[in-house]
């Protein structure tokens, strides 16, 4: 079968050639996977600040004192280790997401997606439906056309401050930013950015929308990388659609040597980037699967069958059947394992208690009045811990020496303190001039936390 396919329809037109993009509302199955998903996203990063846990905030990102605190867990710059950790598993999750179902992390889950879709269902709610919206834009400016901008923008602009509030209550503690906010005592630097985050939520969802997925957001760039011929993508099936063309709905398109597709154009006006799916796979695309939605509901009201739009791997779409174990999915699948193991089994060994040991830079060793032999270090003790710990100091390894410190050393949660100890020796009792030794320093609250750190002691 030949396709009579005008010459321009062949060509692949530049990104939003035509101006603004006016999303179309769409309702359908994957819609409402999307919106109830967005609702669980957008209510989980609004919940977690205000989330106790033994008395405090459980989640806190304290850049100014250097602490993220998560559920009891106190890391420091120490421990960065973890942080790289993170974002690493992080980075080959969404590849192996994106390699088995390309780009749903846009589609669904990216937070930009989410917002400006909110923004949108806003628009519509003031200014009406997709030709609404372009007469009204079209239309001079009235009293009503300001009345509705006017209400949209307040909208916006009321979202995006309580979207930077509830962002920057992960960095500052939640109920004294809302009590500042509400009198009024803002310090100068939490106002800077409050209203930072509000204006590029404002400016990103309200204005850009599309553009940060396709022209400022490197992932659609580099996507493809990722995909293979197993990939699900949303697919249009040109063998079944085309010809393509308008038709009545109980006209037997087939003796009119058309396909499926009656060329509504609704695929187009529900994509949030504004692309024609029907021109073949485009890096704008997030599939979201709106345009899936959107050609079902035609499909079921012209009695064909439902699908020529939908979620497809390259093979499928030549007859042929997806590969679920190939060799880039099961890498991707293994290299996010692996980090998983690996960070669960950093977090098992990591000990809330972080020692390092000086020795004296002046002198190896000094003799004191009474002939003895004295080693002078400072010890550096990090409570990684969110309470008040005291530490009690001991060494191993040289029975011949005693150790000259406090008995107890109170360190605060999250607090780092020096203390300076003194070993005292006969050098007639030590077998070597260096000689090895132990400093072991444990928690008198719990003696199972505790760190010992070797270090070496000189004799005359």
């Amino acid at each position: 079968m030949k396709f009579d396919i005008k010459e321009e329809d062949m060509i692949i037109k530049p990104y939003n050639y035509e101006g603004p993009i006016y999303i179309r509302e769409q309702k359908g199955f994957f819609q409402r996977i999307r919106r109830n998903l967005g609702w669980i996203l957008m209510l989980t990063f609004i919940a977690i600040p205000w989330i106790p846990y033994h008395g405090k905030q459980a989640v806190l990102l304290d850049v100014a004192s250097q602490q993220f605190t998560i559920f009891g867990l106190t890391l420091l710059p120490q421990d960065f280790m973890i942080l790289a950790l993170l974002f690493m598993l992080g980075a080959f999750a969404l590849f192996f997401v994106t390699n088995w179902l390309g780009r749903v992390w846009c589609g669904y889950t990216c937070p930009q997606t989410i917002w400006m879709l909110m923004f949108s269902w806003v628009e519509q709610r003031v200014e009406g439906t997709r030709n609404q919206r372009i007469k009204l834009d079209k239309s001079g400016w009235t009293l009503s056309k300001w009345q509705k901008k006017i209400i949209k923008h307040s909208a916006w602009l009321l979202i995006s401050l309580f979207t930077a509030t509830s962002f920057m209550a992960y960095f500052i503690p939640a109920k004294s930013l809302y009590t500042d906010m509400l009198t009024l005592q803002w310090s100068g630097i939490t106002s800077f950015w409050v209203f930072l985050f509000a204006f590029c939520t404002y400016g990103n969802a309200g204005f850009l929308r599309e553009k940060m997925c396709t022209v400022a957001c490197p992932y659609s760039r580099f996507q493809a990388v990722m995909f293979d011929k197993d990939t699900l993508l949303v697919t249009y099936d040109a063998t079944r659609g085309e010809q393509r063309g308008p038709r009545k709905r109980k006209a037997d398109h087939q003796a009119l040597g058309l396909g499926d597709c009656v060329d509504c154009n609704l695929c187009v006006e529900v994509c949030p980037a504004g692309i024609d799916i029907r021109n073949g796979l485009q890096y704008e695309c997030i599939n979201c699967g709106l345009c899936i939605d959107a050609c079902d509901d035609t499909m079921e009201k012209f009695g064909y069958q439902k699908g020529l739009i939908k979620y497809a791997s390259e093979n499928q779409m030549a007859g042929g059947k997806t590969n679920p174990f190939r060799l880039k999915l099961i890498g991707y699948g293994s290299l996010t394992v692996l980090l998983m193991v690996s960070m669960l089994t950093w977090l098992l060994q990591r000990t809330p208690i972080e020692v390092s040991v000086l020795r004296d830079r002046n002198a190896l060793y000094r003799v004191n009045f009474e002939g003895l032999v004295e080693n002078p270090y400072t010890l550096t003790i990090i409570n990684k811990t969110q309470q008040l710990v005291h530490y009690r100091v001991a060494i191993n390894g040289l029975d011949a020496a005693t150790l000259q410190s406090p008995e107890l050393t109170p360190v605060a949660a999250g607090q780092m303190k020096r203390i300076p100890v003194t070993v005292v020796a006969d050098g007639y009792d030590l077998p070597n001039k260096v000689n090895q030794l132990d400093f072991v320093i444990t928690a008198q609250e719990d003696s199972r936390v505790s760190s010992t750190i070797s270090s070496v002691f000189y004799r005359n």
